[in-house]
């Protein structure tokens, strides 16, 4: 039996050529996602330190902004009843509670520390508090800052 047909199909050289040109754009596409997966944290990061500040500030904030009759001028941030109570406040080994313990899952973040100042206005008028919270975490350091009045 003699046929004249040539047979359909892939040689072996062919198949490997497929391949090889396969997995060589595949590298590729995978080399860029990694990178657009690795930059992609960073903004997670700065966003969570950013929500660390603002409930740090908030905390402060609802605080009196004189400390009251008898009030309490320690360190222990559980007591603390007035703005000027925070001037100075840190902590060095991941963010806690008030009550002091620690927050799973946030050791990378810490508070680098809290500022507290008087400002006159221009024009004269009460002075204001000026409030500085800065949260250093993974990519560094992140400030917020706020004006306290009186009520």
């Amino acid at each position: 039996m003699c046929t004249t047909e040539r047979q359909r199909g892939f040689s072996l050289v062919e198949l490997i050529f497929f391949i090889v040109v396969v997995s060589l754009g595949l590298a590729g596409i995978l080399s860029v996602m990694t990178g657009t997966v690795a930059a992609s944290t960073d903004p997670l990061m700065r966003k969570q330190a950013l929500v660390l500040a603002d409930a740090l500030m908030e905390e402060i904030m609802l605080k009196a902004p004189d400390n009251p009759p008898g009030g309490y001028s320690g360190n222990n941030r559980a007591l603390f009843d007035d703005v000027g109570d925070y001037q100075g406040y840190s902590t060095c080994c991941g963010m806690v509670a008030m009550d002091g313990t620690a927050l799973p899952g946030l050791e990378r973040y810490n508070v680098a520390s809290v500022g507290v100042s008087s400002v006159q206005p221009v024009g004269g008028g009460a002075s204001l508090l000026h409030i500085t919270v800065t949260i250093r975490g993974p990519d560094g350091d992140l400030s917020i800052s706020s004006y306290r009045g009186d009520n």
